[in-house]
């Protein structure tokens, strides 16, 4: 079974990428989105996990167990949010899963440029995004990851690398 898991901060090009994958592959590729379940306030996250990142690591552990549960021999499954990498390595080891991770990525005046203009979220493009981009950047290249630059790539070229993996290729 194939498990690709696309993970990069806000703007990078995750949800476009998925998005298109599913339009055009859908009927062959299932595609799970992280935040699907929704993300509740940081408040919340505090009370109940400790922490923003404490409740990222408890639902991409909730993730792929439930991935481990619906994964069908032969059909590949995509799934795509903010996650730390470390966190879905250790997550998917727990459950058996083997996956590949790609970091989806770009330069800083691109993302900036997509929240602000493209997205219209220039409440996003702050130097807490940027930060956590610059830290799931090092992360994957520790790590080992792949890492998909999309600053100059258009969504479908990226589309297709991504699907090539989704493929075993």
């Amino acid at each position: 079974m194939t498990l690709v898991v696309l993970t990069g901060a806000s703007g990078a090009g995750k949800t476009a990428i998925s998005d298109l994958i599913a339009a055009e592959h859908g009927a062959d590729i299932d595609i799970r989105f992280f935040d699907s379940i929704g993300v509740p306030p940081v408040e919340e996250m505090n009370a109940l996990f400790g922490s923003p990142a404490g409740w990222q690591q408890a639902m991409t552990a909730e993730w792929m167990a439930r991935l481990a549960g619906t994964m069908q021999p032969g059909r590949p499954v995509l799934f795509e949010g903010q996650m730390r990498i470390g966190f879905v390595v250790d997550a998917a080891a727990a459950m058996g899963l083997a996956c590949h991770i790609i970091l989806v990525d770009c330069d800083d005046a691109t993302r900036r440029h997509r929240l602000t203009s493209d997205r219209n979220q220039p409440e996003l493009a702050n130097d807490d995004m940027m930060n956590w981009a610059a830290f799931l950047r090092r992360e994957a290249q520790s790590a080992g990851c792949e890492i998909l630059d999309t600053s100059n790539l258009p969504i479908a070229e990226a589309a297709a690398i991504v699907l090539q993996r989704l493929r075993g290729s």
